[in-house]
């Protein structure tokens, strides 16, 4: 509410009065929101679901489909570590957006979400139930135990592990919520895009 002028004079304890009015409610309002509120909400147009807690923008469909106005449609694009950067990169410069790969922590809590796993058919259609590439590259070679059978059988040691980091990125499965950081970069895998929405 906007007070000024000459014939507000006599309104203004009113407009003080209902403005401080409308700031308490509204921060009622926001303190009344539990923080743990899932809260996804598909964009006006349906192209994005927003996360409300996260604060993400995060595409309906994944690289490769598009968007029909009610579903996906065409072939997810199964690509490469380097080339899912790629892809995030160029839709980011044609939509003037901040569109990127996610991280294996954003894409571990959307997928851990119980609004996506009640309705993933709803919030993103005809998505492979598959791994996903992350922008998360780095594998943690603080801890290698050459002891560990799994680590002996797949050779990996202290001296290679900074190898194995280059070689390797980190993936979410969509289905479990379950992720590994020895996906090989050449792999090809589908992505699906995120942007912060503020």
């Amino acid at each position: 509410m906007i007070c000024v002028g000459k014939k507000m004079r006599k309104y203004q304890y009113f407009c003080v009065a209902a403005s401080l009015l409308c700031l308490a409610t509204l921060h009622s309002a926001l303190a009344a929101t539990p923080a743990e509120s899932p809260g996804l909400i598909v964009s006006k147009d349906g192209s994005f679901v927003l996360d409300m807690q996260s604060k993400l923008a995060w595409s309906r469909c994944v690289e490769g489909m598009q968007w029909t106005g009610q579903t996906c449609v065409g072939e997810a694009a199964l690509v490469t570590h380097g080339q899912a950067l790629a892809l995030a990169g160029k839709r980011a410069k044609a939509d003037d957006a901040c569109w990127r790969v996610p991280s294996t922590k954003e894409l571990q809590h959307l997928v851990a979400k119980d609004e996506v796993a009640a309705n993933v058919k709803t919030l993103f259609p005809s998505a492979p139930p598959d791994w996903y590439w992350t922008a998360s590259a780095s594998v943690d070679n603080s801890s290698v135990n050459p002891y560990d059978y799994k680590n002996i059988q797949r050779g990996v040691t202290g001296q290679n592990a900074n190898r194995l980091a280059f070689l390797h990125g980190w993936a979410v499965n969509v289905q479990t919520g379950e992720t590994r950081g020895d996906a090989v970069k050449s792999s090809k895998l589908p992505v699906r895009l995120v942007c912060a929405a503020g």
